[in-house]
């Protein structure tokens, strides 16, 4: 009744003023005559009364109008909820069903739910994600059916806690719109570009009878790979496909780690050397346009990975398969020499230029440095080695050229301090950016060069003036030996420079023994002849008696898994730990029936080295490149800041078992 007082007021006018203004005015009345003040004031009197009378009858017919409209309100909300077209439930803090209606039991196909908790109706929702606040709404599949749960939390006068808030749940049905989204997802277009790696190398050595033979089973093999997709197949050049398919055959074709690179390599029609494939598919496309770009640099991905693999592009994540086998070593010099003639107007344009190579150096990347600084000399440029620290690997060789002032090794603060925008950057031996000894120097040159031997990963430093990658050769320095003999007419090296080079394709080729191949012979003649001495270079490797001891004790606590893998662990801390487990790594591999061998450890600040080697039929970059470490097919490695000996231990071991069943 208080509420209908307060209602009433605000809609009656206040008629105080009124009569008091009237009253005042037969005062004034009576003043002047006695006669009409008095009808006046009997006159106010009535309508007074009247007045009175009159609102206490509108108020009650206000009272009674509001009172029977929030009775049709309540019986309509009422009527409402029991009636919502959608199913309907309402919940406790504790996830019991306290109501519900119909529309909720031939939902789940199940009544008499009362004081049931929702979990154990729908395992797929639990109270905690109806009461978390991040999320709005909920997708529940309910048979074959799909819903969205939108909440409402309403509060009530309980005496039981759990009872105080009561949660409504509005099951929106959602079906047609899912099956929808599936239809979209898996018909959406895919597009992948393959290309036969070694075309020319498998035409240049069939025999000419046979050649129509093997080129006929290639491209009947990729059409019925795409006919099996349901897909699109076109070729546009003699080694190239484009094939365009459906989603919903993506997730077949990654699980059978793209067969087709298996059923490629079988082919065996009188080609003397196995025929491979590269593979880039774009996925997650938002058109057409962008859908080409994901599957061209998907497949330049895998190409520059040494080919016989696919590449699977989803918007910024790669997804690698295949890539076991050894990458096509080219016989010609021709792209050498088109580099070599591209490097000219870099360099002869460049007021300066910096070198760097990867963090904790090694003889490669060091040597890489020295051929590219030699060039540059030649060219009459100033340039300068970035160079941070002279860690173990490289000590021997820096003391040939630290005393000399022909050679300028700076440090990255000094480098970031003197360069400018129009200065020649030049990479060597890594191509992520974050390995480089000096990241930031990246971003602050326009003209970057990039020379590399090892295969791409999905970091990789973009938009170069000239990118040399080539994951067929030996080392970087191999790849640098050659484009000097091009760059400049003299090509002269020095005596020291030569044997900087020469130990650098010694160190990755294991003194000729792995990845070695024609071209390597080349360089290796060329620094020969340049002044090289190989028992010189021979002496920069050699180690102190510590270190030979650790090595052996390193070998000795190896284990052999799987018959051909050594693991060996050693849980005690080394300063110069990289350079230990790379050498004791390769002493492992000289083991008799080895084949593949890992080496874990740690250095005094706790990090985690893990290095990798392989006699090539094993690839170590896949297995250690899955634990976010990178290399080659035959020599990787791996680091860990933050785990643990026995967890990085592990991992190891859980890829090579990977490893070895998809092999």
């Amino acid at each position: 009744m208080k509420t209908n007082n307060k209602i009433m007021n605000i809609l009656l006018p206040d008629n105080k003023i009124y009569l008091i203004i009237i009253l005042f005015l037969n005062f004034a009345m009576l003043y002047y005559n006695m006669v009409i003040g008095i009808l006046g004031l009997v006159t106010l009197v009535a309508l007074t009364l009247y007045g009175i009378v009159t609102s206490r009858e509108k108020m009650k017919t206000w009272s009674n109008y509001i009172e029977n409209l929030s009775q049709d309100l309540g019986s309509a909300a009422q009527s409402s909820l029991i009636n919502i077209p959608v199913p309907l439930s309402l919940v406790n803090l504790e996830g019991k069903f306290v109501w519900y209606n119909s529309k909720f039991t031939d939902m789940v196909e199940e009544e008499g739910l009362l004081n049931s908790n929702i979990t154990e109706v729908l395992p797929q929702i639990t109270i905690d994600e109806i009461l978390s606040r991040e999320l709005e709404s909920i997708d529940v599949k309910v048979g074959e059916r799909s819903f969205q749960v939108k909440k409402n939390m309403v509060s009530i006068e309980a005496k039981n806690k759990d009872d105080s808030v009561i949660i409504m749940l509005y099951w929106i049905e959602t079906t047609a719109y899912s099956k929808l989204k599936i239809k979209y997802n898996e018909e959406r277009p895919l597009m992948a570009f393959v290309q036969v790696d070694n075309y020319d190398e498998v035409v240049n050595n069939t025999k000419e009878e046979k050649l129509p033979f093997v080129l006929s089973e290639i491209e009947s093999k990729i059409n019925a790979w795409g006919a099996r997709m349901n897909g699109m197949v076109k070729r546009y050049q003699n080694d190239r496909y484009m094939i365009i398919f459906e989603n919903k055959f993506l997730s077949n074709l990654e699980e059978k780690k793209f067969s087709i690179l298996d059923e490629i390599r079988e082919i065996d029609m009188g080609n003397k050397i196995p025929v491979t494939l590269s593979i880039g598919v774009g996925a997650n496309a938002k058109n057409l346009e962008q859908l080409e770009e994901f599957a061209f640099s998907a497949l330049e991905l895998g190409l520059a990975r040494g080919g016989d693999q696919a590449v699977v592009r989803k918007n910024s994540a790669f997804d690698f398969y295949g890539g076991k086998t050894k990458a096509v070593e080219k016989r010609n010099r021709v792209k050498a020499r088109v580099v070599a003639h591209a490097l000219r107007p870099l360099f002869d344009e460049s007021e300066n230029i910096y070198i760097m190579g990867h963090k904790y150096p090694d003889m490669d990347a060091f040597g890489a440095a020295i051929g590219v600084y030699r060039a540059a000399i030649n060219r009459g440029k100033k340039a300068y080695i970035v160079l941070n620290e002279v860690n173990e690997t490289i000590v021997s060789v820096y003391n040939l050229f630290k005393d000399d002032p022909t050679y300028q090794f700076v440090t990255s603060e000094a480098a970031l301090e003197k360069s400018t925008p129009e200065d020649l950057l030049f990479v060597v031996d890594t191509h992520r950016p974050s390995f480089t000894e000096c990241p930031e120097l990246i971003g602050r040159m326009d003209r970057i060069v990039l020379f590399d031997h090892h295969r791409r990963g999905t970091e990789f430093i973009e938009e170069t003036s000239l990118t040399y990658l080539e994951p067929y050769a030996s080392s970087t320095c191999e790849l640098v030996t050659e484009v000097i003999q091009y760059i400049d007419e003299k090509g002269i090296l020095k005596e020291h420079e030569a044997e900087a080079l020469l130990a650098g394709i010694m160190l990755d080729t294991k003194n000729f023994s792995v990845k070695t191949g024609v071209r390597t012979f080349d360089a290796a003649s060329f620094l020969r002849r340049s002044g090289a001495d190989t028992m010189k270079v021979m002496q920069l490797f050699q180690d102190d008696f510590e270190t030979i001891r650790l090595k052996s004790d390193i070998v000795s606590e190896a284990q052999i898994l799987h018959r051909r893998v050594a693991l060996s662990v050693y849980r005690r801390p080394i300063k110069n730990i990289k350079l230990i487990a790379s050498q004791s790594a390769d002493l492992l591999l000289r083991v008799r029936g080895v084949d593949v061998s890992f080496v874990i450890g740690s250095d005094l600040e706790g990090e985690i080295v893990v290095s990798g080697r392989s006699m090539g039929e094993a690839n170590v970059q896949v297995i250690l490149e899955k634990l976010g470490g990178g290399g080659h097919l035959t020599t990787a490695g791996a680091q860990f800041k933050d785990k643990s000996i026995d967890e990085v231990e592990q991992l190891v071991i859980d890829e090579i078992e990977t490893y070895i069943k998809e092999a």
